[in-house]
């Protein structure tokens, strides 16, 4: 029952989140156009309107994020992808990170800086799923248990509702999620998925007509493409063309982001400025971008924000005739320049929005690359069909009829593509049918994805994945390319800190000592090493603790004081018995002789009293009356009661992760284990951890930089610089 109620609280949630955010992001651009319209036929005031104007929106957003929540930089999709693993990331879904990521965003996109809302929004989406799983628990009805599953599911449904919400794309976001973020998807969770997709779908489309933006329930970016012969058979080899180069093109945009982070990274002085200067580099790069689009300038020759609708369109640029179905005029002003050809318009837009867009994903914002590289993809794909429509300028005969190239095709086709390179998904297809609303040209569409797809995951890792190995977040990347012979032995460390079932007091202070490993092995035996569990380095800190703290000594030495009377007085009567043949000894070596005796004495009477224990050590100590010799020695007691072993016991790990040297990559990845044992014949032979997976360069396709294996929350991640 719950499900339900949560589900529809996420999907209303996050549509009114998206859709207000668009409300606040199309008021900031429209006062741009309106301040920037102020000072007319006064350029030098017009630039500085329009540089500023960014600039302060950028500085409030850099600032806001960096007080509030500095884990709300960036996109959100590889920490999500890593909480996903099982790693908790601290401070990643709280209500601060909720508040500076919705508002830093906003502004963000309200710049008009080379940035996008998908990726982020994502972020929030699961900032939202989280919150409202701890809201509905504060009302009862949820126990623990249920609440981290209710958790653990809504971190996979979210993506989908994030996407959904941005393209109105219920059925892309779904697949996206699955493709992207999760490894091992449940197929129970489909229909959660789908639902909850759907609800924010319709909710955020129904603000529209409500607001007065559409007169009903339609596609994002509507097309008008003919139905009856969207396109030729000859063109399949140019659709291919497109995908490949699409492939080639967003891996040189991955890696283009990486080199400019390394750069800037490399360069210690520099990079110690801007750490202490936090909010100078987003300035620049700013400053830099507004200065390169201001229209006057060289911004002429680049279309703007609203560049997307014109690149659909279904009229050919380059031959000023008639519109085919539907008339666009004005639409493609922005690129039909006086004096430049169409085709340098499209290419200085494609190579500026490029090195533009893998810039401007590396200020300390939350932002996203997703449909900067997806209106990329449009642009180039335009341009090839601009160019097919001048190579077949009366079209392709086929039959005896002349068909017309139709560039708005490729536009579509190029879009799929290049974002599908970029981050390595097929799910981009989906996204371009639901976004158009036209499903005419499906299989140019998935043949371009699957090429490009095919090409990009060849020479670079996808854009989050990039992310994470920037971030260094533990992460466990995809297994590489006939890799999947590779032996556990081959990577497993041999040297494994164990504990013995017989082992003693000291034997467990030594192995504390010697390392910092969260988890310790528990064997039966040195000779026979056969695996019986693992325990918690913080529980064996417990026991230790507690069987020798001070008030275990003092009640330790008042026990040792009642049984030197009793024995006195039984040694007593039995010299009175016997006549008096009791003597004291005044030398010293008498005294040690004493002490020894009682010692014995002692440890026979512990012997007997304690023979119901369990023994971990045996020992031969002074142990001294006095209360001033307590400090003397550091351990008085070497048993451990019934009470005290059955809580110890019940703190193994009867059966942890193990299995024999064979296939680990998916065990990894399904179980989201941070280590495992690996034995033969029950016997622990080594262990292998997150770290050594990752780290392995025989082992995986790209190498990430992972210097933690543990579940905890390591160094927060540096921002993107």
């Amino acid at each position: 029952g719950e499900d339900w109620v949560f589900l529809i609280l996420l999907g209303i949630l996050t549509a009114l989140l998206s859709w207000g955010m668009d409300f606040c992001v199309g008021l900031c651009l429209q006062a741009q156009m309106w301040m920037y319209g102020g000072p007319d036929r006064n350029v030098f005031l017009q630039y500085l309107v329009w540089v500023t104007y960014p600039v302060v929106l950028i500085i409030f957003s850099a600032g806001f994020t960096q007080i509030l929540a500095p884990h709300a930089v960036g996109s959100g999709i590889p920490e999500m992808k890593t909480i996903l693993r099982g790693v908790v990331l601290k401070e990643y879904l709280t209500f601060k990170t909720f508040v500076a990521k919705v508002v830093s965003l906003t502004f963000t996109l309200g710049s008009r800086m080379p940035l996008g809302k998908e990726s982020p929004f994502v972020h929030i989406a699961s900032l939202c799923g989280a919150m409202i799983s701890k809201f509905m628990s504060l009302f009862g009805g949820i126990e623990e248990v249920s609440l981290l599953l209710l958790l653990s599911i809504s971190f996979r449904l979210t993506n989908a509702v994030g996407v959904s919400c941005c393209f109105a794309s219920p059925i892309g976001g779904v697949l996206f999620s699955i493709e992207v973020t999760a490894t091992f998807f449940a197929v129970r969770n489909y229909w959660r998925g789908f639902f909850a997709a759907t609800i924010s779908a319709f909710i955020y489309r129904m603000l529209a007509v409500w607001n007065g933006d559409e007169e009903t329930l339609t596609a994002l970016y509507k097309t008008h493409f003919r139905l009856d012969f969207p396109s030729d058979l000859q063109e399949l080899p140019a659709f291919a063309v497109l995908g490949i180069a699409s492939g080639f093109i967003g891996a040189l945009f991955v890696y283009l982001n990486r080199l400019i982070v390394k750069f800037i990274r490399n360069q210690k002085v520099i990079n110690r400025f801007l750490m202490k200067k936090r909010l100078l580099y987003p300035v620049l790069v700013t400053l830099l971008i507004s200065t390169l689009t201001f229209p006057p300038g060289f911004g002429q020759f680049m279309a703007g924000k609203e560049s997307l609708f014109t690149l659909l369109d279904n009229r050919t640029w380059g031959k000023q005739g008639i519109p085919e179905d539907y008339d666009y005029i004005g639409h493609s002003n922005p690129w039909l320049h006086p004096q430049v050809n169409v085709f340098v318009t499209l290419v200085l837009f494609i190579v500026m929005k490029f090195w533009m867009s893998a810039l401007a994903i590396t200020m300390p914002v939350p932002c996203g690359a997703f449909m900067p590289v997806f209106l990329l993809g449009a642009a180039f794909g335009r341009l090839v069909g601009e160019g097919m429509a001048a190579w077949f300028p009366d079209g392709i005969n086929t039959n005896g009829t002349i068909y017309p190239i139709v560039p708005g095709t490729y536009a579509v086709v190029g879009a799929a593509a290049l974002s599908g390179a970029a981050t390595h998904t097929v799910s981009p297809a989906v996204i371009v049918f639901e976004l158009t609303g036209q499903m005419s040209h499906m299989l140019p569409v998935m043949i371009a994805v699957i090429l490009a797809n095919a090409v990009a995951q060849s020479l670079q890792p996808s854009l989050y994945d990039s992310l994470i190995r920037i971030k260094k977040l533990p992460y466990l990347p995809e297994l590489g390319w006939g890799k999947y012979n590779i032996r556990v032995e081959d990577i497993m460390v041999r040297d494994v800190r164990y504990i013995t079932l017989n082992c003693c007091y000291r034997d467990l202070h030594n192995v504390l000592l010697t390392g910092h490993l969260k988890t310790l092995a528990l064997v039966e035996s040195t000779e026979s090493m056969i695996l019986l569990g693992s325990i918690e380095r913080a529980q064996l800190q417990a026991l230790l603790s507690l069987q020798l703290s001070r008030s275990r000594r003092l009640e330790f030495i008042r026990e040792r004081a009642v049984g030197e009377k009793r024995r006195l007085s039984v040694a007593s009567d039995t010299g009175s018995k016997d006549g008096g043949r009791l003597s004291v000894a005044s030398d010293a070596g008498g005294k040690d002789g004493s002490r020894r005796a009682s010692q014995e004495v002692h440890f026979q009477v512990m012997g007997q009293v304690f023979r119901g224990g369990y023994c971990l050590i045996t020992d031969n100590l002074n142990v001294y009356h006095s209360y001033e010799y307590l400090n003397y020695f550091m351990v008085c007691v070497f048993f451990i009661s019934r009470t005290v072993f059955e809580y110890w016991q019940q703190q193994i790990v009867p059966k942890p992760p193990s299995f024999v040297p064979l296939q680990t990559h998916t065990l990894f990845s399904l179980l989201g284990l941070d280590h495992a044992y690996v034995t033969s014949i029950g016997r622990l032979i080594g262990v292998v951890s997150l770290k050594e997976v990752t780290i392995s360069r025989p082992f995986l396709k790209w190498q990430y930089g992972v210097t933690s294996s543990s579940r905890e929350d390591s160094a927060s991640p540096a921002s993107a610089f």
